[in-house]
């Protein structure tokens, strides 16, 4: 549904993206993750043919979005950071007047903007002034207005900005169930509502694609360290009995290393935390091997007398795996390694 090839664009003597590639099927949510000032912007705005590009080819459903503008934006609903809507205007009326702009026949806009005001769950401020709103029902005015003419993608820059914790969930769980109709390209900040929501993950930096892939395939190619290792957490009656403990993990052989876990556990030791007069210390358990240790490491603890409070398996976050990608390429890098790395990456 979406072809990207070779798309630069510079301001000036900077350049916002370089020989961008990568697809969207169709079907497909695609989170696109950058930090500030990565191109992601600048590519949803070429995308949807607010900006045009130095060089490169779009095609959106078949349509080159530089000579086939019209038919390639008939095809997008494009939902921008900051929403640009009439505040004088009711919900409605604004609805009626966008969806005569984007060419839904006369006689069938009536039905479309019901459609979208049921869909993005606005019905009951249809006639309400939009200034009047609250930023989450603004933004879902703004949804409605890029559905309005039922396209067959959405580009959707940062669509839960602003929002308190409970509009963020409502706007997800819409997301959501646009999806079983439509094509989504969506960039985000917040990395666990991409998790949730997104089938595949573009993460872009310095104007470039540097990782593709579905969240647990960017988990198994990050490298990082405690990606697939094994939380445990014993009681101990003191650090000695910790190193014990913690010595006893690291010659088994199922366990390629352990370490007392570093994060503060609510008192002034780092390895403990205390509930009553108890002490619990937390291992951070790296397996030798693809296997699940933690059936061994709970027969240890049974055979050993270990009071065990926790075994669980900890996999990186979306947020470890974004830094790691994002940091691996140093800004002096070449532009031919660049190139080659990119091309790696977006190889299906």
């Amino acid at each position: 549904m979406i072809s990207v090839q070779g798309l630069t664009k510079s301001y000036g003597a900077t350049d916002a993206i370089r020989d961008l590639s990568f697809s969207v099927d169709r079907g497909e949510v695609i989170g696109f993750l950058g930090p500030n000032g990565a191109g992601k912007s600048t590519t949803m705005k070429i995308l949807s043919g607010y900006l045009p590009a130095d060089a490169g080819e779009v095609r959106i459903a078949g349509f080159d979005i530089h000579s086939q503008s019209l038919k390639a934006r008939s095809r997008i609903g494009y939902l921008p950071e900051n929403v640009p809507l009439y505040p004088e205007m009711r919900v409605s009326e604004y609805l009626r007047y966008r969806a005569a702009l984007k060419g839904v026949r006369s006689r069938r806009i009536a039905e479309k903007v019901e459609d979208a005001l049921e869909l993005c769950s606005i019905t009951h401020v249809r006639n309400q002034l939009i200034g009047t709103l609250s930023k989450g029902y603004r933004q879902r005015v703004g949804l409605a207005d890029a559905l309005v003419n039922e396209p067959d993608i959405l580009i959707l820059d940062e669509p839960t900005i602003g929002l308190d914790p409970g509009q963020i969930r409502e706007v997800r769980e819409l997301i959501k169930g646009l999806a079983k109709r439509h094509t989504i390209l969506l960039s985000s900040h917040i990395l666990s509502e991409v998790e949730m929501t997104c089938s595949r993950i573009l993460i872009i930096n310095k104007g470039r694609i540097v990782a593709t892939g579905t969240p647990a395939e960017l988990r198994e190619r990050s490298g990082i360290t405690l990606s697939g290792s094994v939380r445990m957490e014993i009681h101990t009656a003191n650090r000695e009995a910790a190193e014990g403990v913690l010595a006893i993990l690291q010659a088994l052989k199922v366990v390629d290393s352990a370490a007392i876990a570093e994060e503060p556990l609510a008192s002034s030791s780092p390895a403990f935390t205390t509930s009553d007069t108890s002490r619990w210390t937390r291992f951070e358990i790296i397996p030798s091997s693809s296997g699940d240790p933690r059936p061994t490491l709970f027969e240890e603890a049974v055979r050993r007398g270990w009071k065990l409070r926790e075994l669980s398996g900890h996999e990186s976050s979306l947020e470890e795996i974004f830094t790691s990608f994002v940091n691996r390429i140093p800004a002096t890098t070449a532009n031919k390694a660049e190139q080659n790395d990119q091309k790696e990456v977006i190889t299906p």
